[in-house]
């Protein structure tokens, strides 16, 4: 039997960090801002991929 592929549909903060390329303070401020959707799950943000690839690909 073939394993189950999950398609990525969010990202965590840190990766918003490295996608960007900025620091940790600047991309809580962009998550505080609601500049894409996000969840808190616990004590973990959970950015929305396609949500925050789409406010990404209108401000390049």
């Amino acid at each position: 039997m073939k394993p189950i592929l999950y398609e990525k549909k969010t990202y965590t903060v840190q990766e918003i960090m490295k996608i960007l390329g900025i620091g940790k303070n600047a991309a809580y401020q962009l998550v505080a801002e609601n500049k894409f959707k996000s969840v808190r799950i616990g004590s973990s943000i959970r950015i929305s991929k396609e949500s925050f690839d789409k406010w990404l690909n209108e401000n390049l």
